[in-house]
């Protein structure tokens, strides 16, 4: 209980010191685009009402949840061959390298030329953003199988999808997981660009509104919104990944003791 509660204590520590130095810093400003955080945060029940999260903030979500699902099944499935042949990553190497290198909010405008302006658009954009880290850590994980583990598995029979499921996947999750993470905060950034061109909803959409029409305390707290939604995708994230890679992270506490 004692490590729980110190953990805790660490965990908001930073968040609450930066809390108090934007408070103390921006309290009695009156500079229109600096607001007091005393303003915002009397300002943010009033914005962001039940409806309001309705109609903006759960769009948002499942677009980036769409987005981010279909690099995952993408960057894997891609991953896992170019990473297990190596004729196949010798043909698919100088082409990955050119795309990765193209940022993904280039390409929005000539997404909404072949998919529209609806929320197809906005998908494959956050897609198309997020499969880079996911795709390259996946070849990196599955290279990186132990030699002598894959000879023991083929000597043994275990070929074809078993030994994709009970041995390369396995052993290349680490890795696949900390491309999943860079993807998450990729996604975040491309679901607020990608919502800022031709949208009627969303977060970024919602942001943008604000900018224009001068609502400035309204604007950071869609800010806020945004910051407070990346940390719970985040808290989600950590959970999923220490069940999935509990085996991995026990390993790592073992031998740390021994």
């Amino acid at each position: 209980m004692g490590r729980l509660l110190l953990r805790l204590l660490f965990v908001l520590a930073l968040p609450v010191v930066l809390v108090a130095l934007w408070w103390a810093a921006s309290d009695g400003n009156t500079d229109p685009f600096w607001p007091p955080l005393r303003t915002i945060l009397k300002t943010f029940p009033d914005v962001w009402t039940a409806d309001r999260l309705r109609t903006d903030v759960v769009p948002s979500v499942l677009r980036l949840l769409a987005g981010y699902a279909t690099a995952a099944v993408v960057g894997m499935a891609l991953g896992t061959v170019i990473g297990s042949y190596r004729r196949v990553r010798a043909v698919c190497e100088p082409v990955l390298e050119f795309l990765r290198a193209v940022p993904p909010p280039v390409l929005i405008p000539v997404i909404m030329l072949f998919a529209g302006i609806g929320d197809t658009m906005k998908v494959v954009v956050i897609a198309s953003g997020c499969v880079w880290p996911i795709l390259l850590n996946t070849v990196e994980g599955v290279r990186a199988v132990d030699s002598v583990m894959l000879e023991t598995a083929r000597s043994y029979g275990v070929k074809g999808p078993a030994r994709l499921r009970h041995l390369i996947l396995p052993s290349a999750s680490p890795q696949i997981f900390a491309g999943l993470r860079q993807a998450l905060s990729i996604g975040i950034i491309l679901m607020v660009i990608s919502e800022m061109f031709a949208a009627s909803n969303g977060i970024g959409f919602t942001v943008v509104q604000f900018q224009r029409s001068f609502a400035i305390p309204d604007m950071w707290t869609g800010i806020l919104v945004l910051g407070l939604l990346g940390f719970l995708l985040s808290v989600v994230f950590q959970l999923v990944e220490r069940r999935v890679l509990g085996w991995y992270h026990g390993l790592r506490a073992s031998t740390r003791r021994s």
